[in-house]
């Protein structure tokens, strides 16, 4: 395929890339603007080149990838457009914070758009991975974990596949500096993928509160897992994880308070930020990493 895509603008596809660029497994050239994405689309392995071709204001993003039988450009864009919130009016959501407390956020990060993890099982195997873990050492886990096990194409890293996982003993992910449990939790949540007793794409027609439920259900998986899973693997819009120490600490810092906030504070504050807590989350995230 070859195709050209212009979304709403304004559109800050040059913050996103920086986000982006924190994980070491991602194909990104900063300098033009490019970014070659794995993809899986009905089973298949595939790896789309963009590249920003327009402004802030108009954005346009050309597309390659190369033929697949199975799989056509409607269903490619399809799911970029799900993955890069090309269908989210940023404009619109930035109108709405003008009156509140963080409008200065969304002056500072305006049309920064919130982008999800381009691979759903290996979103879920990211979070268990990263849980815990300072956020330099967990991206090396989670790379070690797919360079060993997982494959490249055209020079994208795909995580493996559930079957795969699930096959594995413990003792080989401890060899990559796993704790024993997060061993367990890899493979037993593999393990149910495997066996069809946890399928993610019936999971994400799910309303969020039944995700979460189904989610913590499993050994390893608990809240925080569970809420970055919708932001992240689903795109929800009205997430917002009041255990994230990263959010905590950006609050702390915009409200210049002496202590890291209460849960209860957090929640109090949150509510006048509906439906958009996922936007408010991604841009106090911002203001302390990127």
């Amino acid at each position: 395929m070859d195709e050209k895509i212009r979304p709403s603008g304004p559109y800050n596809f040059s913050q996103a890339l920086k986000r982006l660029s924190m994980d070491p497994l991602l194909h990104i050239d900063m300098m033009k603007e490019e970014i070659r994405i794995p993809l899986w689309i009905k089973g298949y392995p595939v790896v789309a080149h963009m590249k920003q071709t327009g402004t802030f204001e108009e954005p346009c993003f050309h597309i390659k990838s190369g033929t697949h039988s199975s799989v056509t450009a409607d269903e490619i864009i399809d799911q970029l457009s799900h993955l890069f919130h090309w269908h989210i009016p940023l404009e619109e959501i930035a109108d709405f914070f003008r009156d509140k407390e963080l409008n200065r956020l969304f002056d500072q990060f305006r049309g920064t758009p919130f982008v999800c993890d381009f691979q759903l099982y290996g979103c879920l195997m990211k979070l268990i991975i990263h849980q815990q873990l300072n956020m330099a050492f967990a991206f090396t886990l989670s790379s070690r974990f797919v360079k060993t096990f997982g494959f490249e194409e055209d020079g994208v890293w795909f995580y493996p596949t559930p079957d795969i996982v699930s096959r594995l003993h413990p003792d080989q992910l401890k060899e990559l500096q796993f704790s024993q449990r997060k061993a367990e939790y890899v493979i037993d949540t593999s393990k149910l993928l495997a066996e069809g007793n946890l399928n993610l794409e019936e999971v994400a027609l799910m309303p969020d509160e039944e995700v979460i439920k189904s989610l913590v259900k499993i050994r390893g998986i608990g809240p925080w897992t569970a809420e970055n899973f919708l932001m992240f693997g689903l795109g929800r819009m009205d997430l917002f994880p009041v255990q994230d120490i990263g959010i905590q600490n950006a609050m702390k810092k915009y409200y210049n308070w002496e202590a890291k906030p209460t849960h209860a504070v957090m929640l109090e504050k949150s509510k006048e930020w509906k439906p958009y807590r996922t936007y408010a989350t991604l841009y106090l995230w911002e203001s302390i990493e990127t």
